[in-house]
């Protein structure tokens, strides 16, 4: 297992600050960039952006190459799903709408080895291509693989102690998009969704897991820190480009006014 993906869980769940951002484009070189410049994770993102699993391959190499621990989120959580993207290297998984108890043993299951029922395989990036042994395999993969299930809907909410009990399960995402169109909300920091965020935080307390969260802004980073949460999402290299894009435009317009007045 590499140690990118083995010291990013231990940080994850010492609660250390930690940093990161989706990766929507379907290219290895976003992923390395981000690396490059001190990301601590990448989550792919197969379930809003149309990325397929030789993508996801690449994009996982490209990270390892960097140093920045790749997490994978799942369009489809199937058993399969699943097992391709730990088998291809990716440090965990983000499995949306986990909205019930039940979901949550199911992928957690499919994560895991021991008690779980993750098809075995070691020949693959995960294992290093058949060059780690078996037992050091599965016991490195059930320690440092990371279940995370995304917190979006509100019928979670509401037995989110008990999921967030669930054993196999290491951290907890809040979707505070998701979350607050299924509330009918206007904002994701609109009272009822910062209550509702709140008790998954808790929840995460309570059973000791970590939870990640993608802040709004640096007051809604700070608001969060303070509650609890450790891992901040900083938005996607869509968003990324967009801005620096609109910016160096905006700026390159600003100069033609000037020389034209």
């Amino acid at each position: 297992m590499s140690t990118e993906q083995t010291g990013f869980a231990a940080r994850l769940r010492a609660g250390e600050p930690l940093y990161g951002t989706f990766v929507k484009t379907p290219t290895f070189h976003a992923t390395e960039i981000l690396g490059s410049v001190g990301y601590d994770f990448v989550v792919i993102d197969e379930e809003h952006a149309p990325i397929n699993r030789e993508s996801i391959e690449a994009m996982i190499l490209a990270a390892r190459a960097r140093g920045v621990a790749a997490l994978v989120r799942v369009g489809e959580p199937t058993d399969f799903n699943l097992m391709a993207q730990l088998d291809a290297g990716a440090a965990g998984v983000f499995i949306p709408h986990v909205n019930s108890v039940e979901k949550a043993e199911r992928v957690a299951a499919a994560c895991r080895y021991k008690g779980g029922r993750r098809g075995f395989s070691r020949t693959g990036r995960a294992g290093d291509y058949g060059a780690v042994a078996t037992g050091q395999h599965l016991a490195e993969q059930d320690a440092n693989t990371l279940c995370i299930p995304m917190i979006e809907d509100p019928e979670a909410i509401e037995v989110i102690d008990a999921i967030a009990a669930v054993d196999g399960i290491a951290a907890l995402f809040v979707g505070r998009g998701d979350l607050s169109v299924a509330m009918g909300e206007a904002s994701q920091t609109s009272p009822a969704v910062q209550a509702a965020s709140e008790k998954v935080i808790a929840a995460g307390r309570k059973a000791g897991k970590p939870v990640l969260m993608l802040a709004t802004s640096s007051e809604d980073q700070a608001a969060l820190t303070a509650l609890g949460v450790s891992a901040f999402l900083t938005g996607s290299d869509q968003a990324f480009l967009r801005r620096a894009a609109a910016e160096a435009l905006a700026a390159c317009r600003a100069v033609d006014q000037k020389t034209k007045s």
